[in-house]
């Protein structure tokens, strides 16, 4: 293995939260180890890792599962926000052919109704998986819907803007001032209100949240109705380029650097009834997500067809390598990021007082990536 190759192994290993797996397994491939016998449980840590050693020169980082450990071919259902390029993994799957390795041929559904609408189509079969931010998601979830969260996809995509003159420079200037966001329920809200949260200030009393259409938030600030503004991309990446609004804030700031905004969920009865299914679904949204990595102009390309007409392509390249692909664990590390998350919506009182975030993530989070 070349040095260059050794390196991009070991930070694949690390954003799927398993990198000490190396220790024992050397730079051993998947291909080593037989479905059957032999070490089974090196196996099952291989498949886990789905690491091939050629990553940096074929963009391809996962090996091939044995055909026994396959389900039979099966349609799917993913639903996804065809508007936001950070879901650009899926559609990689989709077109590099890579779910189909796995047996499955997923079609893409661009789900546009609300989250409670979108979790209750996964949890009654209308759609059997999705890809949605986790600060949207998790309310719902604390309120029992079927749905298993299997990894994290990617991480960044959120953001805090102000006029580049303006007296908001960073987040504790915000005290005393107005931020516009899409929905009172946004994640944008949820994530600025618990990073103001963490410095001290109760977003709540101390920040004055206002409702505009999301087209219109840029306007209602440079209007003075608002001093800032809590959304996501694409829209905030396309309001910087001017110059005239400043990056205030971001989810990959601080303690969220290293965390997945946006997670794969499945229908809880395709994980309990159908778990080579949920595995090889899982393994290939992975798979997809290292593509884009690998990849990104490819996947930047296939997304064109479903940005606004006249997009240039450089926009999004840029956002394809400004949101962070290579994050997306599972695990005890997906684990101890949905623990984070539901302890700080306790702190900023979207969560029930009495939900322990522990037993939450433990209800939420289904392990199929490591044998049936």
């Amino acid at each position: 293995m070349t040095q260059k190759s050794a390196a991009t192994r070991r930070r694949v290993l690390a954003s799927l939260g398993i990198g000490g797996a190396l220790a024992t397994l050397g730079a051993a491939s998947v291909r080593a180890f037989p479905a059957h016998g032999g070490d089974a449980e090196a196996f099952d840590r291989l498949v886990r890792q789905s690491i091939c050693t050629d990553a940096a020169a074929t963009g391809h980082v996962f090996a091939d599962v044995p055909a026994e450990r396959l389900p039979e071919q099966r349609k799917l259902k993913l639903a996804w926000n065809a508007t936001a390029v950070c879901v650009v993994g899926p559609l990689a799957g989709v077109n590099q052919g890579i779910y189909s390795k796995y047996n499955l041929d997923v079609e893409l559904v661009n789900f546009g109704g609300s989250t409670d609408q979108l979790l209750e189509a996964i949890a009654t079969g209308k759609a059997d998986a999705g890809v949605g931010m986790a600060l949207r998601w998790l309310k719902p979830l604390e309120q029992g819907f079927d749905v298993k969260i299997t990894a994290g996809v990617h991480g960044g995509c959120m953001r805090l803007l102000a006029p580049a003159h303006s007296t908001v420079t960073d987040l504790r200037s915000l005290k005393g001032k107005t931020v516009a966001v899409a929905d009172m329920t946004a994640p944008t809200k949820n994530l600025f209100n618990i990073q103001l949260n963490k410095i001290g200030i109760d977003g709540d009393t101390e920040v004055t949240w206002k409702q505009f259409p999301g087209e219109l938030l840029r306007a209602a600030v440079e209007k003075g109705e608002a001093d800032a503004l809590a959304d996501s991309d694409p829209r905030t990446y396309l309001w910087l380029k001017d110059g005239k609004f400043a990056e205030i804030a971001s989810n990959l700031d601080g303690d969220y650097h290293d965390r997945s905004c946006c997670i794969l969920g499945l229908r809880g009865s395709m994980v309990r009834n159908d778990f080579a299914v949920a595995r090889a679904l899982t393994l290939a949204t992975l798979e997809a997500q290292e593509y884009v990595v690998h990849n990104p102009e490819v996947a930047a390309r296939n997304f064109l067809a479903y940005a606004p007409p006249g997009t240039p392509l450089e926009d999004l390249l840029a956002q394809v390598h400004y949101h962070t692909h290579a994050n997306h664990p599972i695990g005890e590390a997906l684990k101890r990021q949905l623990v984070a998350y539901a302890e700080e919506l306790k702190a900023v009182n979207v969560f029930r007082p009495g939900t322990n975030p522990q037993k939450f993530a433990e209800r939420i989070y289904a392990d199929v990536t490591t044998g049936a």
